[in-house]
């Protein structure tokens, strides 16, 4: 196994997060391949792990905590580290060290950088992205929001430890006559562009009685205006969205709005 920069023989495959069978990945249309093009000139560097056959099985992308959904200095912030773990296309790779291989090149490239720190965040579930695996690597909890942990790693002894943004009580504004579909969205992550791509269809049959809003939460004045990169709005009600909610419930949401608007 070997760790590679990203080059451009395997973006495509980077944009769906090498789960170019899935029909999921598809559907949630460009954002990713639209976002890495105004973030690699900002510092972003994604890293891939190649097997000994020549498969592209895992990937890491960070970039400088300034342009991250957390509040810091200094440090780089990984968005996420996944390795393929699905029998369909490619295959699972878990069990062969590509998380860990990934994370300890990521970080000796942070301090190659002249970064302070490495910081992550993690869910305190047994799903992807573990707050419990980055402990196991050596980092440190450095603030808490609900099932999400920020953690880091100082690599200096006068590193400042990073802290999620002020919550917000920022909601979005009605339009009278019309249901408002607001999604902040940065673009970085697949399952949330789906998220929104399901809600701007669901919205689409509406016509002129629904409206469509969205926050580019890429542009660190508004992710720090809505105290986060990623919320979906019916109104002034925020949808859950982990996971990716269904066109059909997302259609029943919004249509139950708009008959009320209409009573």
């Amino acid at each position: 196994m070997r760790v590679v920069d990203l080059s451009g023989e395997h973006e495509a495959l980077y944009f769906v997060c090498l789960e170019d069978w899935s029909d999921e990945m598809r559907e949630a249309g460009d954002h990713k391949a639209r976002w890495y093009a105004r973030m690699r000139d900002k510092g972003l560097r994604v890293k891939l792990a190649v097997d000994d056959g020549g498969r592209v099985g895992g990937m890491i992308q960070y970039l400088p905590i300034e342009h991250a959904p957390a509040v810091g200095f200094g440090l780089y912030f990984i968005l996420c580290v996944w390795v393929h773990g699905h029998e369909q296309g490619r295959g699972d790779f878990r069990g062969q060290g590509m998380g860990t291989a990934l994370l300890e090149a990521a970080e000796t490239d942070a301090r190659e950088l002249g970064a302070d720190g490495m910081a992550a965040w993690g869910l305190a579930i047994p799903v992807w992205m573990r707050a419990s695996w980055f402990r196991r690597h050596g980092y440190r909890v450095a603030d808490r929001r609900g099932l999400s942990t920020l953690v880091w790693k100082p690599f200096r002894r006068d590193a400042v430890a990073p802290r999620w943004p002020p919550r917000t009580s920022k909601v979005p504004e009605p339009a009278r006559g019309k249901v408002v579909v607001t999604a902040c969205l940065s673009g970085w992550c697949p399952a949330q562009n789906l998220a929104f791509e399901r809600a701007r269809k669901a919205a689409e049959p509406l016509g002129d009685r629904a409206e469509l809003a969205v926050v580019d939460t890429s542009d660190r004045a508004e992710m720090l205006a809505w105290g986060r990169d990623y919320a979906l709005f019916v109104d002034r009600r925020e949808v859950p969205t982990g996971p990716p909610p269904s066109r059909e419930k997302l259609a029943r949401l919004i249509g139950r709005r708009a008959a009320r608007l209409g009573a």
